[in-house]
């Protein structure tokens, strides 16, 4: 009953997880927006306490539940890992824990995360690999099933569905989330929850929390023979029954071993000291410096953590006869990052790459950066479409606090970046003929069009721009129609303004 109790509440978390980033339509995230919020990393980077101590608590209380119930990418992972059960059964085994690199990678994530490595935070989030998974792999496929569909409305005289743009928003974060989505399908298939208990930063912290769980599976000697059954079912490996010991740093509380066990020796229930008699106390009993050495480790990379927290389709041609460029993005000195994120350090302090700000964007503006050490966290460009002033999608849905929630008035005061005129691309000077579309459809009215030459009034009218109103929305960039680079261009501001 556990074990099914555990699958359910699973299987509600992954499917409305995924669908915060496969839905376009911003739908789902009204409902369920706070699925991502309770993620333990987003959280302690956006300092929910509140959150953070929930999860605490939860994982002190029940074991690493977070692992098998709200962290997606466990879910992912125990999904492959039950469809390589049905090729093999029982192929599972008892092998001791790897302390040493776990406590060593979660130092190195620690690390990072002060120091604003952000790629490297990025790269082994559990949340935020799955994030790029969903949005990257399993959204084109949404996609072109949503466009099947409205392809076929369309036949019948129903708009019940609408097309939408398939379009890979960075080659390199395609590139990582499929290697990543590799290697953990095949780690889940032939190894279960390697990933979890090896690599996973989360999934550490937590585990030495729930060392101290107050309900946990317990083996009950006088009933277990010796079978191994929990074992060679335990994806975790953390079943130790020649000890009839269990390693609760690595145990995901999935409840696979009680359901498998014909003797009834292992219930879920508070682990008193009498189970701690026999072999399994001499067998705990032989490695104090070992776990002295790991809470260590844990309380070292707890101080680092907490010092961290403080811390639409385009035409092709044009009528049907010359071929139109497609757009190309100038070279900025300062990266443009969304209105709501204050400043370039703000973003790479706290994003973790997730991926729903970029999911969620509506005019296809945010994508994901290849820089170095802003890789996967979100950058804005303009060539196919203009961040829109009453749009503020990506700061309702931001998790980690990289982009805080702010108003459409709050938007429009709101200096990301200043527009930039380039003279030798202007086409009133390239090709004496009358433009004035970045004016045109400037929001804020901070573009005007003068005269190019003030001793002649009938000379071709080229762009000025009041720097002091432009909020940096890149509207003019975008519908600049020259091509491939347009004439004019938002150069991003480090620290935003409020005008």
């Amino acid at each position: 009953m556990l074990r099914k109790i555990r699958i359910i509440a699973a299987a509600i978390f992954f499917t409305l997880i995924t669908l915060l980033f496969l839905d376009f339509t911003g739908t789902i995230h009204a409902w369920f927006g706070w699925m991502a919020k309770i993620q333990f990393l987003p959280a302690l980077l956006a300092m929910h306490v509140g959150i953070v101590l929930l999860l605490i608590v939860l994982t002190l209380v029940f074991g690493r539940v977070y692992c098998s119930v709200i962290c997606p990418l466990g879910v992912m992972q125990d999904i492959i890992s039950w469809f390589g059960g049905r090729r093999k059964k029982n192929r599972f085994s008892y092998s001791p824990a790897i302390s040493w690199l776990r406590y060593g990678l979660l130092v190195v994530f620690v690390v990072a995360l002060v120091a604003g490595v952000g790629s490297f935070v990025a790269l082994v989030a559990p949340y935020s690999s799955y994030g790029r998974i969903a949005q990257n792999l399993f959204a084109p496929i949404w996609q072109a099933g949503n466009n099947a569909l409205a392809f076929l409305a369309e036949r019948v005289d129903s708009y019940a569905f609408y097309s939408t743009e398939i379009w890979i928003r960075s080659v390199s974060t395609f590139a990582i989330a499929a290697a990543t989505f590799v290697v953990l399908a095949v780690l889940a298939w032939r190894n279960g929850r390697t990933y979890c208990n090896t690599v996973c930063p989360v999934g550490t912290v937590l585990g030495t929390l729930s060392r101290f769980s107050l309900l946990k599976p317990v083996i009950d000697r006088s009933k277990c023979v010796d079978c191994k059954l929990c074992a060679r079912n335990c994806k975790a490996s953390c079943i130790d029954i020649e000890n009839h010991a269990i390693d609760y740093s690595r145990c995901v509380t999935c409840m696979d071993c009680i359901d498998v066990c014909r003797k009834g020796a292992i219930e879920y229930r508070r682990r008193t000291s009498a189970d701690c008699t026999g072999a399994a106390a001499k067998n705990e009993d032989k490695q104090p410096a070992k776990a002295d050495a790991s809470r260590r480790n844990f309380i070292a990379g707890l101080g680092l953590l907490a010092a961290s927290a403080a811390k639409a389709q385009e035409m092709k041609v044009d009528g049907g006869l010359a071929t139109i460029l497609a757009k190309k993005a100038p070279k900025r000195d300062a990266p443009i990052t969304p209105a709501g994120s204050f400043s370039a350090r703000n973003m790479a302090q706290h994003c973790t790459g997730c991926q729903l700000c970029v999911s969620v964007c509506p005019n296809q503006v945010l994508r994901p950066s290849a820089g170095l050490m802003t890789l996967m966290q979100p950058t804005m460009s303009y060539e196919s479409g203009y961040c829109r002033p009453e749009c503020v999608k990506c700061s309702e849905v931001c998790p980690a606090g990289a982009i805080k929630p702010i108003t459409v008035a709050d938007k429009s005061s709101i200096q990301i970046g200043h527009a930039v005129w380039i003279k030798e691309n202007c086409v009133p000077l390239t090709d004496d003929v009358e433009c004035g579309n970045c004016a045109r459809h400037c929001p804020t009215q901070a573009i005007t069009m003068v005269a190019s030459d003030p001793a002649k009034k009938d000379s071709p009218k080229i762009p000025t721009v009041n720097v002091e109103r432009c909020i940096g929305c890149g509207a003019c960039e975008n519908l600049c129609p020259v091509r491939p680079f347009s004439a004019i261009y938002v150069e991003g501001h480090l620290n935003h303004r409020t005008i």
